[in-house]
């Protein structure tokens, strides 16, 4: 039934503030209130407990089935619609929409009716708070706009190497790059969680007069909002986009990497000084370059000339293979003539089809390639065979490290693209989850229950198919290991949890330099403590990027006696935390929250909480204060109010609420376990 709304104000004088103001009619159907003028319609409807998805589109009703992240089906949930007095609700839980006449939104706590978030105008006169520029063919540049509020901190929003944690005054791109993540969803300490449900390239804008959501090209505007305390946004949000599956026990240990490792022989003479020193390794990976060419995706028998034989001892010793695939193409590719010929190829505007230069085998230059295009179903299963037919099936290989999976563009130019999912603006962000859900569904097509990918790149949903994100190729010194904490804690809050850092970073690093071992020993120690645990890095002295290459050393006895010791101990201590580790991802997979979580997730009420970007909860019962500093031998950090903390290797004990210094000689990590929690920190 539609229903004319009456222009007026909360007052009840009618409104001046448009040269004519837009008098809307209002409507309920099928359990969601729509608000329609001047050609646009607004649909806004129950998406899970405390939750509403909002679509907003010009030129006609909303529109179904665009790329995006939340699941085809909504949570089943209650709701009620309200309509009278020249304005309408929909109170979903703890959350209450009210829309007024003009078509303004506000989002309410359904208990005390506080304010959470509120559309704001770019102007009195024009325009209001949704702006819809044309740039052809039904696209339009899209604006989001909200009121900014002098208290709200903003966090999540994906990985960025900025190093704050707290978002708030940022401008920053919705994009994918080397180690900037765009995953549109920010937490705000008003109360309530907010998913951008958009993949189109745009941008956010944190400042202190507004917050303003842009997609440069795309339909409709389309977000997703949830009312409550942090971990209830993780929980309602994992349950809107999908929750990770359970980590593979073999994962939650220690992964050995560097890049790289040239032949079969090289590899295994690693895993097996591993055991003959009796140190602990799960996982062992295979890096680039093992293949004939880029995009045949299958070792070169030149170097790896048995892979059974190879997989066969690995498993003897009880580790796990994880192997390198790019979803870039060379034209020297077996595969480059049927990809082209069937489309599986992101097309291109203008231009030929190929996105960016890489080196390859038998070429002395760089050749042209082309990424395949995982938007495409048919192009999902093109890959997924190859990979199958020599991977899995001949050796038994079920893990695989996706690297490059922004895609990697050279330039970075998303407008030339056309995907199968459409134009480049309008969906390039979604490529990672889309180059993850080709290996998910392949894996699990092929009867595998265990499924987990390393990727270098995520968007919004990459969790439900099993994608772990690592920060990307980064610097490796004290300043790049102070960011990662900020940049995996607003990972945790846009619903990655399974993060993870090239531990020691990857741009270089000389193994025999003292300050670097110290670099290395404090990274090695936030790894120990991080949802995976992954040794990784480009070591000096290096070489020219080529098939060839390589690094310097990597492993953990590369380091000096000194810091092979310490990185030996933490090894150890990584061993002994595994049932804690798996049990905090059982929580990540049930529940939806992070491993990796700020203090605010389990302490919202501490106001000082909020502002601790430096130290962080693994699970629930450990806070863990990384060495952030070279030549540090001692820690400040905060303990949060509302529990007893004890040291973990002292065994002193503190009440919460406030900051304490303890001794973190080289050896020593802080760490602290929450209300007489038992972990076995100490040997």
């Amino acid at each position: 039934m539609n229903q004319p709304a009456e222009n007026q104000t909360p007052t009840g004088t009618v409104s001046l503030a448009q040269s004519s103001p837009t008098v809307g009619t209002f409507r309920e159907r099928d359990g969601a209130l729509e608000w329609s003028g001047r050609q646009e319609t607004v649909r806004i409807e129950p998406w899970g407990p405390d939750a509403v998805r909002v679509r907003a589109r010009l030129g006609g009703p909303v529109l179904d089935g665009l790329p995006g992240a939340l699941l085809d089906e909504a949570p089943a949930t209650e709701s009620a619609v309200k309509i009278e007095d020249g304005h309408a609700s929909l109170t979903v839980g703890t959350l209450t929409v009210e829309v007024d006449a003009e078509g303004m939104i506000r989002f309410l706590r359904t208990g005390d009716g506080e304010e959470l978030l509120a559309e704001e105008r770019a102007h009195f006169w024009w325009p209001g708070p949704r702006l819809y520029t044309a740039v052809g063919n039904g696209y339009h540049r899209l604006e989001q706009r909200f009121a900014a509020y002098d208290d709200e901190k903003l966090y999540g929003l994906g990985q960025h190497q900025h190093g704050r944690f707290d978002q708030k005054g940022l401008v920053l791109d919705l994009v994918q790059r080397n180690a900037e993540v765009g995953i549109p969803v920010l937490t705000s300490s008003r109360g309530y969680t907010l998913l951008w449900n958009n993949p189109a390239i745009g941008r956010v804008e944190l400042a202190g007069n507004g917050t303003r959501w842009v997609a440069d090209s795309a339909r409709q505007i389309d977000y997703w909002i949830a009312a409550g305390a942090p971990a209830e946004g993780q929980r309602r949000y994992s349950a809107a986009t999908g929750r990770t599956p359970m980590l593979p026990e073999w994962a939650a240990g220690f992964w050995q990497c560097k890049l790289r490792y040239r032949t079969q022989d090289e590899l295994l003479s690693v895993a097996r000084e591993y055991k003959r020193r009796g140190l602990p390794i799960d996982v062992i990976v295979c890096d680039f370059f093992h293949w004939t060419h880029l995009g045949e995706w299958k070792f070169d028998p030149k170097e790896w000339p048995d892979p059974a034989a190879m997989v066969r001892e690995l498993e003897e010793l009880g580790i796990k293979l994880v192997v390198s695939v790019w979803p870039s193409v060379s034209p020297l590719s077996e595969n480059h003539p049927v990809m082209e010929q069937r489309g599986y190829f992101i097309g291109t505007q203008y231009g030929p089809m190929a996105h960016a230069d890489w080196p390859d085998k038998e070429v002395a230059s760089t050749v042209q390639v082309a990424f395949y295009d995982a938007t495409n179903p048919d192009a999902r299963e093109f890959v997924w065979e190859r990979v199958r037919d020599n991977y899995l099936t001949p050796y038994g290989i079920t893990a695989f490290w996706l690297d490059a999976c922004e895609p990697e563009l050279k330039p970075g130019f998303q407008e030339n693209l056309r995907y199968w999912a459409g134009p480049g603006l309008e969906v390039g962000n979604m490529y990672p989850a889309e180059n993850a859900r080709t290996f998910y569904e392949g894996l699990r097509a092929s009867g595998e229950d265990e499924i987990i990918t390393l990727n270098r790149s995520a968007w919004a949903g990459s969790q439900r198919y099993g994608a772990a994100v690592w920060s990307g190729d980064v610097g490796v010194d004290f300043p790049t290991l102070r960011s990662q904490i900020a940049a995996g804690l607003n990972t945790a809050l846009s619903g990655i949890p399974w993060w993870n850092t090239d531990i020691g970073g990857f741009h270089g690093g000389d193994p025999n330099d003292p300050a670097y071992q110290e670099v290395m020993v404090r990274w090695f120690q936030f790894g120990a403590l991080s949802p995976l645990m992954r040794l990784h890095g480009f070591r000096d002295p290096g070489m020219p990027l080529g098939p060839a290459m390589t690094g310097g050393p990597n492993e953990v006895w590369s380091y000096g006696e000194k810091a092979g010791a310490i990185l030996e101990q933490y090894l150890r201590l990584r061993e002994r935390l595994k049932p804690y580790v798996l049990q905090v991802m059982r929580e990540a997979h049930e529940e939806g929250l992070p491993v990796m979580r700020p203090l605010f997730l389990e302490f919202p009420e501490d106001q000082a909480a909020w502002g601790v970007d430096d130290a962080y909860l693994f699970g629930r019962d450990l806070l863990v204060a990384p060495v952030l500093t070279a030549g540090a031998t001692a820690r400040t950090t905060y303990l949060p109010a509302g529990a007893t903390w004890t040291d973990a290797w002292t065994g002193e004990t503190y009440q919460g609420g406030t900051a304490v210094t303890v001794d973190a000689p080289l050896d020593r990590i802080p760490l602290f376990l929450r209300d007489g929690a038992s972990l076995p920190v100490a040997e």
